[in-house]
């Protein structure tokens, strides 16, 4: 399954990192990979929250939160025509701060032909994703 991880260590607690990699509606004015957000879905982020992301060069997706352990980590999938995007989040405290992993993984059947096409993309928007969630974390 062709995918890419990406960790980070970032000067702050794990819960002021967390805090801010699930606050989603915020991430177009933090995350310059991503153009906008839009919660489907009512109430706090919870396992069953649908987003609607679009990003630049890339097709708007939902995604749909998967698994979710408070605090830790949550994971959520995005499916379009011959493909499924998994995408981890993982917080983990680390002496001085927090080890922020990133990390999406796709499957199917034109998953393969479409990694080759996005993947050098995929890479530098996990990175710059890391850096930005970095910067507003270390910030406060």
């Amino acid at each position: 399954m062709p995918g890419l991880e990406h960790t980070i260590t970032i000067a702050a607690p794990p819960e002021r990192v967390w805090a801010v990699l699930i606050d989603v509606e915020r991430w177009p004015e933090r995350i310059p990979t991503v153009d906008s957000v839009e919660l489907l879905t009512e109430g706090p982020f919870a396992v069953g929250s649908r987003a609607r992301l679009r990003q630049p060069r890339l097709p708007e997706a939902v995604w749909t939160v998967t698994e979710l352990t408070p605090g830790t980590s949550y994971t959520w999938e995005s499916r379009s025509p011959g493909v499924l995007g998994v995408a981890s989040h993982v917080v983990e405290p680390h002496p001085g701060g927090t080890r922020l992993t990133l990390a999406v993984n796709v499957s199917g059947p034109l998953a393969g032909i479409g990694w080759l096409m996005t993947r050098s993309k995929a890479e530098r928007y996990v990175e710059t994703e890391a850096a930005s969630i970095k910067s507003v974390a270390e910030q406060d």
